[in-house]
């Protein structure tokens, strides 16, 4: 039995969840950032927040919107916001965050909710301080506004290779462009070009005051194996580092050998692990 209930929380607890977030910087980058954005009220994140604890004395939160984020929660928390979860019945496309909470999450949700269509129950969890210690690559730069049109399938086939379907199978695609040129205008799209074509692109999906979380790394097939996603992600890092936060995280499958190479030459270090239950 639950001796504190599970709580909505709202814009009156503002710097207890920035404590609780500021305690994971890395793990808890999705969170921070959305809601550093938006707060904490829900018409306007567009998602809610809850939260395990009482007030002044938060222990773990859980966002749940589009995504269900657990932060830093142990088994009451997990039990509380599993009940929650399992009474509103699915709104998520996934379940991503800390491995433990993730895993357990979904022990308790799994009878209830309709088939995960993927569990990631691995992703090593990775970050670095500094720059690369190989050259980067001097062609990768910021994607330009007038470029979306030309990042965007390749855009679109990192996802359906990364995630298994498609982007554009909804609204023909027309949320995910918008995210991809939103990605762009705040100048946190990276690509290198060559003859008009996409070889090379990655993405800071995230930033917080702690972070700049790479996403969506993609390499066109016909130019893998030349080193070019290692120099390209030296680049990224670099300029991440210079410009945008003091450091770079990423999480990656523990059976994409190829990527998790990339990322060690590239100085990364694991500092956790995420797992992702997918629908």
């Amino acid at each position: 039995m639950l001796t504190v209930p599970v709580r909505l929380l709202g814009d009156t607890d503002r710097a207890d969840v920035h404590r609780l977030l500021d305690a994971e910087p890395i793990a808890a980058a999705q969170v921070a950032e959305r809601v550093e954005a938006g707060g904490l009220t829900w018409w306007r994140t567009g998602a809610r927040v809850f939260g395990y604890g009482a007030p002044g004395r938060l222990e773990s939160l859980c966002w749940l919107g589009a995504n269900m984020i657990p932060v830093r929660a142990g088994a009451d928390a997990i039990a509380g916001f599993a009940e929650l979860a399992r009474r509103e019945g699915r709104r998520c496309s996934s379940i991503v965050g800390e491995s433990g909470a993730v895993l357990q999450l979904w022990e308790r949700l799994a009878p209830h909710w309709s088939p995960a269509r993927e569990i990631r129950a691995c992703q090593p969890l990775l970050m670095t301080a500094d720059p690369a210690p190989i050259a980067p690559d001097p062609g990768v730069r910021l994607v330009r506004s007038n470029e979306v049109g030309t990042l965007f399938p390749a855009s679109v086939a990192m996802y359906t290779e990364e995630v298994g379907v498609s982007p554009i199978a909804e609204a023909g695609g027309r949320v995910y462009r918008q995210r991809v040129a939103e990605l762009v205008r705040s100048r946190r799209a990276y690509a290198r070009f060559v003859d008009g074509r996409v070889v090379f692109k990655a993405e800071l999906a995230v930033v917080t005051r702690h972070t700049a979380q790479v996403q969506g790394v993609w390499v066109a097939p016909e130019w893998r194996g030349r080193g070019l996603g290692a120099a390209g992600m030296a680049a990224v890092v670099a300029d991440a580092l210079e410009r945008v936060a003091p450091t770079v995280s990423l999480y990656v499958n523990d059976y994409n050998t190829a990527a998790r190479r990339v990322y060690e030459r590239c100085g990364f270090r694991a500092v956790g692990a995420f797992a992702t239950v997918l629908f």
